[in-house]
């Protein structure tokens, strides 16, 4: 019954009588509005305008929440084949199959069964990793080539249904100075949190850490050791096991290590943060309250780490005691891209000073991080795009207008708004107008070649093609506010 909208009372039950009837009853039936710790039917739907929830997991979130030191020794049961449906719903759909060869077309086909029928192996425990396809992928700006895992599709079900379970745990634990790959948190909330702290914070100096080789490097009986500080039901256990151990298939040779988790699963960012959390993040919070003699700041990506200090015998210190923990768990900093340079609203007069030029800068999320002035000479960090990320994307601009070279001018003015759209998306930051612009400017080079090359009696001009890019790309602008801004909407005081 329904007294208002999107509210309901409580709920009305028939009256039963009581089992064994006596003087008194030695069992009354009475039923309840709603069972405290039923999680066999954990999802409920208010009105058809809201989308489902899970009780289960807001008592779980709770539970991690104000209990900090427990174990969950129950959670599988949370793996429902509507939480199921909800993960494979949410793969992409052109995503390339696994080793097993089953697209998302071919698995949606038989559906319900398929959830079924891996909903019973799972909690059977007949469930069965299946090794990860591996492929190599360029690393942009370098000739390297990154390794990349390709999981089978029902591997990518399971590890996403579980990412939700486990994430209603870890987002209770883990600090708010890692932002890589957390519901809620986007690449631009570090940027933002990293600009604010620079230009708010008295720092002088900023340590830019690398970690070489992550994904290959986690150790993997520490990784597991860490899960069980607060996972203890075993299934759980058992299934990160499973994906651990299935091993890599590359070429048609199977290889397992015993370190690393395989980079592109859909379980292994949770699985990075969670070693992350327990080798740098608890110990960077601590050392900052307990060993700094000034202020410090620290901001994570994944395996990207920026500190910023106001001393620099404190950076010194916090480096080499970061060096060391590292080596105790497996990791290594990366020799050539770990730095620590003078930076911050001082460092220029500073370094004026002493006879030497303009602070360095450091990269961060694909920005430069600049010390700049405002028009009233005040300090001002300035972002600019990094050069090297733009030539790659320019490349593969480049490549796609060949391919595309017959196609109409909409089909390819059509395309090119989509790429100068979301390339603006993320780059249309404050004082990153010219790079935005130049980033246009060589697109419409690359176009106009492209529309010369189809044929030799082609007249093409820049002052025509001006005018078609006028109607499809969009013109510079920024897109995104200041990070002050952003940053006290997000975290109010």
């Amino acid at each position: 019954m329904m007294y208002g909208p999107e509210k309901s009372d409580s709920a009305i039950v028939a009256v039963k009588p009581a089992n064994k009837a006596g003087m008194p009853a030695a069992e009354w039936v009475e039923p309840r509005a709603g069972t405290k710790g039923n999680t066999g039917q954990p999802h409920t739907r208010r009105t058809q305008s809201r989308g489902s929830v899970s009780q289960g997991l807001d008592r779980v979130r709770q539970a991690a929440r104000q209990r900090k030191k427990e174990k969950f020794t129950a959670l599988l049961h949370h793996v429902t084949v509507d939480l199921l449906r909800d993960a494979f719903l949410a793969l992409k759909r052109r995503a390339a199959p696994g080793v097993d060869g089953v697209t998302w077309e071919d698995y949606e086909a038989g559906l319900e069964g398929n959830l079924q029928d891996l909903h019973a192996r799972l909690h059977s425990g007949s469930y069965r990793a299946l090794p990860v396809r591996r492929r190599f992928i360029p690393k942009p700006g370098t000739d390297k080539q990154r390794p990349l895992g390709i999981a089978a599709l029902e591997d990518k079900i399971v590890q996403r249904a579980l990412v939700a379970v486990l994430n209603a745990i870890y987002e209770e634990d883990f600090l708010g100075l890692s932002y890589g790959f957390r519901p809620g948190r986007s690449q631009h909330d570090a940027l933002d949190a990293l600009s604010v702290a620079i230009s708010n914070t008295p720092v002088n100096w900023i340590l830019d850490a690398d970690i070489r080789s992550f994904f290959d490097s986690v150790s993997q009986e520490w990784l597991v050791r860490f899960l069980e500080h607060r996972i203890g039901d075993e299934r759980v256990i058992r299934l990160v096991r499973k994906w651990l151990k299935a091993g890599v298939l590359e070429e048609g040779n199977w290889s397992v290590s015993e370190t690393g988790t395989p980079q592109g699963a859909v379980v292994s960012p949770l699985l990075a943060n969670v070693y992350l959390h327990y080798v740098f993040d608890l110990w960077a919070h601590q050392w900052r309250r307990r060993e700094a003699t000034g202020n410090v700041i620290v901001v994570r990506y994944a395996d990207d780490i920026v500190a910023g200090f106001e001393h620099e015998a404190d950076a010194r210190r916090f480096w080499d005691a970061m060096r060391t923990r590292f080596e105790q768990f497996g990791l290594e900093l990366h020799g050539e891209k770990t730095r620590l340079l003078e930076f911050g609203r001082h460092a220029a007069g500073r370094r004026r000073r002493r006879g030497m030029g303009k602070p360095e800068t450091f990269t961060f999320l694909g920005f430069i991080f600049i010390c700049g002035r405002s028009r009233r000479g005040a300090f001002l960090l300035h972002r600019k795009t990094r050069v090297d990320r733009m030539r790659v994307r320019l490349e593969e601009v480049k490549r796609t207008l060949r391919k595309r070279m017959h196609a109409t001018i909409p089909e390819q003015g059509k395309w090119l708004k989509s790429v100068v759209t979301g390339y603006f998306a993320y780059h249309a930051v404050p004082t990153n107008i010219r790079a935005l612009g130049l980033f246009r400017y060589q697109v419409m080079r690359l176009w106009l070649r492209t529309l010369r090359r189809r044929s030799q009696k082609d007249g093409m001009t820049w002052t025509r093609l001006s005018k078609i890019a006028g109607d499809w790309l969009p013109t510079p602008r920024i897109l995104h506010p200041w990070p002050s801004e952003r940053f006290a909407v997000n975290h109010p005081r």
